[in-house]
């Protein structure tokens, strides 16, 4: 099948299922820096980007802190982007491909925030946005109001190109972040910052795991 043909057609079923935001980055210059088996990660030369917006109500609750209600619909919005990605991946392997589904949030090392590969950056290699200020990808629709998961794949696929956007003079997560982790640019981001503010929240029994949503809530993208 015409990589462009192959493209639509997955976008297709994805959009069909429920996914808010799709796209496919080239990673054939990328996968060396993958926490996956070396072996496996040079078969691989695509990855299918997948994102599901979170619901603006419930964000709209956080305020200085997360709220429980965020914390359970984080989970569940991360639980259906899996769920998509291992249909995605059921049907890649049934067409002969090989098919690898890295999960929404699997991290590694909380301190440095690091999974078995950054879905921003998968995300801004294919397309869906820029890494803004608040070292999240930001959606020119969409903001940071989307979770994302990624299926690594050797399907021969229209890639798509990054986008030159950037936050512009907006700084709103800057002066909201209660870690005053968030600096001017994305590489003054102060990752030892941020986690020491979400390591509490869990503390105060705020939330269960090490959530925040406090610069999500406000980085809202250009369509509300």
């Amino acid at each position: 099948m015409d990589k462009k043909l192959s493209y639509a057609s997955l976008k297709k079923f994805c959009l069909d299922e429920g996914i808010d935001v799709f796209g496919v980055a080239d990673i054939s210059q990328v996968r060396d820096e993958f926490k996956i088996s070396a072996e496996v990660a040079q078969k691989l030369d695509r990855a299918i980007c997948l994102g599901v917006r979170l619901s603006g109500a419930v964000l709209s609750e956080i305020d200085i802190v997360p709220t429980k209600l965020y914390f359970h619909h984080y989970k569940i919005v991360n639980s259906f982007l899996d769920f998509i990605a291992l249909r995605l991946c059921n049907m890649l392997q049934k067409q002969g491909y090989l098919a690898l589904a890295i999960p929404a949030t699997q991290i590694i090392d909380w301190e440095k925030n690091i999974g078995h590969l950054s879905h921003r950056k998968i995300g801004y290699l294919a397309g869906l946005g820029w890494i803004g200020r608040n070292n999240l990808l930001v959606n020119e629709k969409l903001g940071s109001q989307f979770r994302l998961a990624s299926v690594l794949t050797n399907l021969p696929l229209k890639a798509d190109r990054p986008t030159k956007s950037d936050c512009g003079s907006c700084r709103l997560c800057v002066k909201i972040c209660p870690a005053q982790a968030i600096g001017e640019n994305p590489s003054d981001f102060n990752h030892q910052k941020c986690f020491e503010k979400i390591k509490s929240f869990q503390h105060q029994r705020q939330v269960e795991q090490f959530v925040c949503g406090i610069c999500v809530n406000v980085c809202r993208g250009k369509v509300k």
